[in-house]
């Protein structure tokens, strides 16, 4: 299988188990109070999919495999981190600046989470690809 598929895998499964940890159980409080208003009553699973699937290949392409052989994991890292906080502040702050009562607390708490779960699934994507490359 190619290398870069396991690196994918490995952090497409940690950033769905996490977030669904994050978004079903810690946070879900967080979202209803804030903005509970504008939250659908079912979540669109082939929207949901999609996100999932794109976001874990911009990790993958920015975070993940640029820092192979010979990177360590501190280089990983901090692209995942940068990578989670651009993304997650342009959704942010886009709806910071474009909806009426968008909570500034909550987009700050959703930009640190973007940039700790994109984080954790690019170490798991470095992760399966440093096994990858030692099998």
């Amino acid at each position: 299988m190619n290398k870069y598929l396991v690196a994918y895998a490995g952090t497409a499964v940690a950033m769905v188990a996490l977030d669904m940890l994050w978004l079903g159980l810690i946070a879900k409080p967080l979202y209803q109070q804030g903005i509970g208003h504008l939250m659908a009553d079912k979540i669109n699973v082939p929207v949901a999919v999609l996100f999932y699937v794109l976001y874990a290949v911009g990790l993958v392409i920015f975070a993940v495999s640029p820092h192979t052989g010979g990177y360590g994991w501190g280089k990983t890292a901090t692209m995942a981190a940068l990578f989670g906080f651009f993304a997650y502040a342009t959704y942010d702050l886009t709806n910071l600046s474009t909806l009426k009562g968008w909570p500034l607390g909550l987009s700050l708490i959703d930009i640190a989470w973007g940039m700790f779960v994109s984080t954790a699934a690019a170490c798991a994507g470095k992760a399966s690809l440093d096994w990858m490359g030692n099998t």
